[in-house]
């Protein structure tokens, strides 16, 4: 852009948006962008007839408008106006008017009060040190800053797995402290959550129950969400995890989910506060000898009966599968499948089954999967997002490592996020162009490289790993490296159920019936092998390794041969990273290529480890010779 430009900004527009722009346009042409006497201008304005949050940007004659809805939209205006020109687009050149799909996008962090992380693979807590909140607040407004940028705009802090340590945080000895961070988040439009413990009227209180119907339980919820807001008066909510993995809850108090949720609602609503209630309960242990027992069926049966129950204010939180973030799994049956309920869409951006930030792995292209993928009537689960789905969620992937995810490609996640939280319609091609050019600069090879990577990353990883549904053949402690029998016998095992002749649950109606939990067409794709998608296959059905598949092979062939594929792939990523040494910067360069060379290795591992376990159970060798035992 050649010509220098003076800013124009009304005046209830927020200081942020305007530092954004001045900062941003500077940094793309200069300092001297901005003059006082230059004869066109760029103007910011609130037009609030524009959709909630949303921004429009036009040319005008030889000036150019950026409006938004409200601060908020103007500031996400800002961004991607900036996103834009850093793709090249000519300033003049562009006309757009956009806005979410759903109005509330939120991180969760699974931060401890210790400073370590839950699932967390890039460092320690960014918030917490020693027991305490201990923050670098330049950091932390570089990272409201980056959640801005990406459209994020609530953010819970600590851990949903709540202790009797960290449940203190909405106590008046720890609000002060609180209330500082959710100022400077609230600059960047962030709003500020707090993971709390269903037991906190007992656990903080001194209360001999935390029964949702006691009416001291009911008043001491009213009385500590009422300090809360003293403190904070934009606080976003509470998020629970309750009744799942030894955590207490209505539940086990004999009361039912929407009796838990709706106390803590009601203690919100006189101040505009939202209770995010975690569907993740599941307390039903199994006995590996028992076969009826279907976990993935638990979320469905415990809430679906409940529609219509919770108080307004209550979003019940659902995983994208009914699983546990594993590398493939269909879409939970209970996403959208209450009318009178709102919820969120959980997804994972910590690569927590996926990787752990040390294998590269594309969560976009598994997104986009998962926003296709067919919800009832016709439509796609995209289609309900701002509808029956009002909210989106996500694990977080950041901590203080230097680059903020550990993996530096793994940063492409976190903006992945962001982008598709806004628009569930984007492709992850589109996404993951863009962060590229963005993170490494315009030059073709680099662009088309580091993209190549990441949208092979996804099905590289399934192939070496778990192929075909089966998830879950990993080491029970760290999630990381092949266990084929590693949960198999365990209290929540019981995931592929491999004899000498058979692999996978029959999940149709003729076995656990939990694909009579779907909308009936997609029920009826499911329940029968011949038209059930092949990358679930192993999730559904219950099938001998001489199986044949679409493409002629055996099952059991099919099995052998994506992970020879899937380790060869990896070594093709060392290559064509290494191609690309000259055009980028060398920390970069060296950080990735070190994760690759251990990507490498455990694409190896879990090649050899996985086909050896196959061939031992079924004595059936590789048809193509390879040594497949060790």
């Amino acid at each position: 852009m050649a010509s220098p430009m003076r800013l124009v900004a009304s005046k209830d527009v927020g200081a942020a948006a305007v530092e954004e722009c001045i900062a941003g346009m500077a940094r793309l042409y200069g300092p001297d962008i901005w003059r006082e006497d230059a004869q066109n201008s760029l103007s910011l304005s609130i037009d609030a007839s524009l959709p909630a949050q949303g921004y429009r940007l036009t040319p005008d004659g030889d000036d150019f408008k950026m409006e938004g809805a409200d601060q908020n939209g103007i500031l996400y205006g800002i961004f991607a106006l900036l996103l834009r020109l850093g793709a090249g687009i000519p300033l003049m050149s562009l006309r757009e008017q956009d806005a979410p799909a759903v109005a509330r996008r939120i991180i969760n962090h699974w931060d401890n009060m210790d400073g370590t992380i839950e699932r967390g693979y890039a460092g320690k807590s960014i918030f917490f040190k020693n027991g305490a909140l201990d923050y670098n607040p330049v950091r932390i407004r570089d990272y409201a800053r980056l959640l801005a940028s990406v459209g994020i705009n609530t953010i819970v802090i600590n851990n949903v797995n709540v202790t009797h340590k960290s449940a203190c945080l909405i106590t008046e000895r720890q609000l002060p402290k609180v209330a500082e961070l959710a100022g400077i988040f609230r600059y960047y439009g962030v709003r500020l959550a707090l993971s709390v413990h269903f037991e906190s009227p007992a656990v903080l209180g001194g209360l001999n129950t935390a029964d949702p119907v006691d009416s001291e339980v009911i008043e001491w919820w009213r009385n500590q969400t009422d300090v809360i807001y003293r403190y904070i008066p934009d606080f976003a909510g509470y998020l629970v995890k309750a009744d799942s993995e030894f955590r207490g809850g209505p539940g086990a108090m004999g009361r039912s989910q929407a009796e838990g949720a709706n106390v803590l609602a009601r203690a919100l609503a006189p101040h505009g506060g939202i209770v995010f209630w975690r569907c993740f309960v599941y307390n039903c242990l199994q006995d590996w000898r028992d076969r009826t027992v279907d976990r993935p069926a638990a979320a469905y049966n415990i809430f679906k009966a409940l529609d219509g129950q919770f108080d307004y204010n209550v979003v019940l939180q659902v995983k994208n599968g009914p699983s546990d973030f594993q590398v493939r799994e269909p879409n939970s049956p209970l996403l959208g499948a209450m009318g009178n309920t709102r919820q969120a869409l959980e997804l994972q951006i910590t690569q927590e089954y996926t990787g752990q930030q040390i294998d590269v792995y594309s969560l976009a292209v598994q997104w986009e999967e998962i926003f296709s993928a067919p919800a009832g009537d016709g439509k796609k689960l995209r289609d309900s997002m701002g509808g029956k789905i009002d909210t989106i969620a996500a694990v977080a992937n950041v901590g203080d490592d230097e680059n903020w995810t550990g993996h530096t490609l793994a940063q492409a996640n976190l903006f992945a996020y962001g982008r598709m939280a806004w628009n569930p319609g984007l492709r992850a091609k589109d996404i993951t162009r863009e962060w590229a050019a963005l993170t490494f600069g315009n030059t073709p090879a680099v662009v088309d490289g580091v993209t190549e990577i990441l949208l092979r990353s996804r099905f590289t990883y399934e192939k070496y790993t778990t192929p075909l549904g089966l998830g879950w053949m990993v080491n029970v402690i760290d999630h990381y490296g092949p266990s084929p029998e590693g949960y198999e016998y365990m209290k929540w095992g019981t995931y592929h159920r491999a004899d000498t002749k058979a692999i996978g649950i029959d999940r149709t109606d003729k076995g656990t019936g939990f694909t009579l939990q779907y909308p009936a067409e997609i029920a009826a794709d499911y329940n029968h092998a011949e038209s059930c998608p092949q990358e679930l296959l192993l999730f559904f059905h219950r099938l001998p390794y001489n199986f044949l598949l679409k493409n002629g092979k055996t099952l059991l062939q099919y099995i052998y041969d994506m992970h020879f594929e899937g380790a060869e792939e990896a070594k093709g990523f060392i290559r064509l990273w290494d191609s690309l040494e000259n055009l980028l910067p060398a920390a970069a360069y060296r950080s990735v290529k070190r994760r690759l060379a251990l990507q490498l290795e455990n694409a190896k591992e879990w090649r050899d480890v996985i086909n050896t376990y196959f061939y031992r159970k079924t004595g059936i060798a590789d048809e193509k010779g390879r040594r497949i035992y060790k």
